[in-house]
């Protein structure tokens, strides 16, 4: 399934150099082949907002070659904007109140950063709310990712994320539940999927409210589950649209954090991430750190370029699975008018038919 570059998006060019199949608008229009169109609400801090959209475009163009993806990209009020990345977002994200007249057939929901213990408090809540009250009556299907998840949960269940007391962050080995469900067909029974937070839904909070469970990890908790109807909504705890070195990143900021006097102990190795080789690398730079921090000599770089051969993804294939059932299930159910959810004959309280 192509995307098509129908604006000047940087993220377009980036997918391009990296061997991404691109479209251009004149080559689309002159291809007798079915449009679809996803949307990506945003709500990313400026330091991820970019790379959030290549993690997920990327995943969307690697699903099957045959469905031209028109992406439509929108953020909410109530998030803090350097001037340059509100630039970025007035120049290439479309409004809210046009994503609503034109109409999405799939809709994915990102994570965002907290500031407080409530996330009813936090000055998104309320457009974010807006945005999944409408798509739940408007889209086929939308998708959530990590605290994304965590709000829309709470928002529609009355579910609460629970404090872990730490911060869960590495890869882990999951297994998948209820193997006839669409999402999971055909997919390994087996598999990794990356995690980075510090609060969780439970499992059995979330099938007291109904939801079901499709995949989950004994160490990190549900990954994927859906609303009661079965598609209507899809939520991810973990980030299958991690780029093999997003930990990396993570990790070093964490690293520089600790450095600057941001956090008080010095972080952990991402769990089942780090090769013992890597771990050398990193403990050795550990030791620079603190003598650069006691004593104020000069600290050497952050040493990814020793490590970067040794930093394997395990999870990018099931991801890209996952994503195409997703996928190829809205196609088969969305109505050819974008502005409706569904074909005439499907029930949207039962749209899978199960």
């Amino acid at each position: 399934m192509p995307l098509v570059a129908h604006t000047d998006l940087p993220t377009f060019h980036r997918l391009r150099e990296e061997g991404e199949e691109i479209l251009d608008p004149i080559r689309a229009s002159n291809q007798d082949i079915r449009e679809m169109h996803i949307g990506l609400l945003n709500m990313m801090p400026d330091a991820a907002l970019e790379a959030t959209e290549r993690q997920f475009l990327r995943l969307l163009g690697a699903c099957n070659q045959i469905v031209q993806f028109h992406v439509h990209l929108f953020t909410v009020e109530g998030l803090a904007r350097s001037a340059e990345t509100q630039a970025h977002i007035d120049k290439y994200y479309e409004s809210f109140e046009q994503i609503k007249q034109d109409g999405l057939d799939g809709l994915i929901i990102s994570g965002a950063n907290v500031v407080g213990a409530k996330l009813s408090e936090e000055d998104f809540w309320h457009p974010l709310t807006e945005v999944f009250s409408w798509a739940t009556q408007h889209v086929t299907s939308v998708l959530c990712s990590c605290l994304a998840t965590h709000a829309l949960i709470e928002y529609s269940y009355g579910i609460k994320r629970t404090p872990i007391g730490k911060k869960r962050w590495g890869v882990y080995a999951h297994k998948t539940f209820n193997r006839k469900h669409p999402l999971v067909a055909e997919i390994n029974t087996r598999f990794d999927v990356p995690h980075s937070r510090f609060n969780e839904i439970f499992q059995s909070d979330m099938e007291l409210h109904g939801l079901k469970v499709l995949v989950a990890s004994k160490e990190a908790g549900v990954h994927l589950a859906v609303s009661p109807d079965g598609f209507r909504t899809v939520f991810f705890q973990g980030h299958p649209e991690y780029d093999d070195i997003s930990l990396l990143k993570e990790y070093k900021r964490e690293v520089m954090r600790f450095y600057h006097g941001e956090l008080g102990d010095y972080p952990p190795f991402p769990e089942n991430y780090f090769n013992p080789t890597v771990q050398q690398v990193f403990l050795a730079y550990e030791q620079q750190v603190r003598l650069a921090k006691q004593t104020g000599y000069p600290l050497d770089e952050f040493p990814e370029h020793l490590v970067l051969e040794h930093i394997d993804n395990t999870w990018r294939d099931t991801a890209k699975a996952v994503f195409n059932n997703w996928l190829g299930k809205i196609y088969q159910l969305t109505n050819q008018d974008r502005r409706l959810p569904f074909m005439e004959y499907v029930d949207p309280n039962n749209p899978l038919g199960l």
